[in-house]
């Protein structure tokens, strides 16, 4: 006898519900994607104990009439695509055919429809794939489908659930795609009746991203956009400021439908290259519109994985739109100062009401006297005030000065900004450097004694291999001997760096397994590199020549506010911000 058998109808919908339906957030969505879909405009979803209990989604979408209902339950049926060309242009969110029948082999499900023209409601109710007739109903226009014990005769489906507000937050985060991309929908999401978010389909993008997330994202993301070549690019990119630890916080949408896509990631982190640092990921919210017959959505069940059929078109004008406008914006960091409570001197200890004072006169000798003061002139000054008496020492003309051998303090006309030494000058380098290989290689000098050392064979072959890349940088080698090769002459805008120690650094690079470097990325990770080794290092004392030098280039330089790795190089203080701290306002 045969050990081949054909699989019974309900069983071949609980194991599609393997693939569409992994927890109770797979519900949500693709309830919510199927009221979209029905073009509604309004969508309620009530969830009970993290969607164990209850899923429900109500819409004022165009309903469905009896017949449509009960065949809406049955395994791919759909009113979305009608033939196989249908396949090569999907507009819609859903379309398989398969989320429904799917949820109904799992869980007990109640739907009630009703079409505008119709006078009253129909519904109908399925028991994990038992399913009833269609009944006359009470309700208003739209659909509400319920879906209650999601998996309850799949004990063992069921004991992967975590806890309700594990469960909850996977909800909210598909909740949150879904508003993200439809800011014309008022939407409202409860929680065992209480109320977490309810949006209006007024709100702009960014009126919804303070709301689903914070003002501070908002306020913190500047808007870009591009249209080229049928493709059209909208995206808010947030600063390096709000950066996050992972990718959670990178939103990316293709004709209204949620991805992931490792071309367009990729896209996202060479944009911020050299904007932010490499351990850190930027806050991006990115919508793409192109011609629905230019991708294939019909990859997964879950339809959050497509395929492009010009991929690398994709990548490079998401790439260039997007690194375009960061390189074009001031990227300063404002400093955040932390709130002072308000504390009554005539209850504070004799103590704290002194440092009152005292802090009192340091913000009024602040204002007094536009030169940034040194911490021996605060403190002198805020002694005579206390004391009743007045300092007539003499006031520096200088409005900078350096602390710790590090950063720089320099006044502005709205506060005072901290500048890393090491950072703005390795900026500097890195974009002098970047224009004069442009026009060029780069100049060099010979050195009086060759320096040399020792090279395996390996590492003589990647000298060899990027001879062409060694000589643009002015670099010049010889042999010198077995195994040993010597520095002839190297670049004069790196003379503050030691020639063996650049050059041991440069082979460990060429020589990296891992790199997958094309051309022109090698040659930034060498400028980044050079920069950093030929840059004023931290704890250098300097003169008020090279402090007001260093200020000068600061202001005429591109993307003076970040260095080549993506770290910051300036904090302000505005005099705002240390009233406050003050409390002189």
């Amino acid at each position: 006898m045969g050990q081949i058998a054909v699989l019974d109808q309900n069983m071949v919908n609980m194991i599609a519900a393997g693939e569409v339906i992994e927890r109770p957030a797979s519900v949500v969505k693709e309830l919510m994607e199927n009221s979209i879909d029905a073009g509604a405009t309004k969508i309620t979803v009530s969830i009970e104990d993290g969607g164990r209990k209850l899923i429900s989604v109500a819409d004022n979408g165009c309903g469905m009439d009896a017949e449509d209902l009960a065949a809406a339950l049955e395994p791919h049926t759909t009113s979305k695509i009608k033939t196989s060309k249908d396949l090569h242009g999907i507009s819609t969110l859903g379309f398989r055919g398969e989320a429904l029948a799917s949820i109904a082999s799992v869980a007990q499900v109640r739907a009630v429809s009703r079409t505008k023209d119709s006078e009253g409601a129909s519904c109908i109710e399925i028991d994990c794939g038992n399913k009833g007739s269609v009944a006359p109903a009470s309700a208003d226009y739209g659909t509400t489908i319920q879906v209650r014990d999601l998996f309850y005769k799949l004990p063992a489906r069921r004991k992967f659930l975590k806890t309700a507000n594990t469960e909850m937050g996977h909800i909210i985060e598909r909740f949150t795609r879904i508003a993200l991309s439809n800011c014309d929908l008022d939407m409202t999401l409860i929680h065992n009746g209480r109320e977490l978010y309810r949006l209006s389909g007024r709100d702009d993008l960014r009126e919804r991203i303070a709301e689903l997330f914070s003002s501070e994202i908002a306020e913190n993301s500047v808007e870009t956009k591009s249209s080229e070549r049928g493709l059209d690019i909208f995206a808010l990119l947030g600063k390096p400021g709000i950066s996050r630890t992972n990718k959670k916080f990178q939103y990316v949408f293709l004709n209204g439908r949620f991805i992931r896509d490792r071309f367009i990631s990729h896209a996202i982190k060479e944009a911020y290259r050299g904007c932010l640092e490499p351990d850190r990921f930027p806050i991006v919210f990115l919508f793409i519109q192109m011609p629905y017959e230019d991708v294939d959505v019909n990859v997964h069940p879950t339809k959050i994985e497509v395929r492009f059929y010009n991929a690398n078109l994709i990548h490079s004008q998401i790439l260039g739109c997007l690194r375009e406008k960061l390189l074009e914006t001031n990227l300063d960091v404002s400093a955040k100062l932390p709130a002072i409570p308000h504390q009554k001197s005539t209850s504070s200890p004799s103590g704290l009401v002194r440092d009152q004072k005292i802090a009192d006169a340091m913000a009024d000798f602040f204002k007094k006297h536009k030169p940034v003061p040194t911490q021996q002139q605060f403190a002198r000054e805020a002694r005579y005030q206390i004391r009743g008496t007045k300092y007539e020492g003499p006031q520096l003309e200088r409005k900078f000065l350096q602390i710790h051998d590090s950063f720089i303090v320099a006044q502005i006309d709205d506060g005072f900004i901290i500048i890393d030494q090491h950072a703005i000058h390795e900026r500097i380098i890195y974009e002098n450097l970047c224009r004069r290989i442009r026009e060029s290689k780069l100049e060099s000098q010979k050195l009086l004694i060759p320096e040399s050392f020792e090279v395996t064979v390996s590492q003589a072959d990647a000298l060899k291999t990027n001879a062409e890349l060694i000589e643009k940088l002015g670099i010049e080698l010889a042999p010198f001997g077995p195994k040993t090769m010597a520095v002839q002459a190297f670049p004069t805008l790196l003379a503050k760096a030691a020639p063996l120690d650049f050059i041991q650094d440069l082979i460990d690079l060429l020589s990296r397994k891992d790199a997958g470097l094309d051309a022109e990325r090698l040659l930034d990770e060498v400028l980044n590199m050079a920069a950093c080794k030929a840059a004023i290092k931290a704890g250098q004392k300097l003169s008020d020549n090279e402090i007001e030098k260093l200020l000068a280039d600061r202001e005429i330089v591109e993307r003076a506010s970040r260095c080549p790795h993506g770290r910051p190089t300036t904090i302000k203080f505005s005099i705002s911000d240390l009233e406050k701290q003050f409390k002189r306002t």
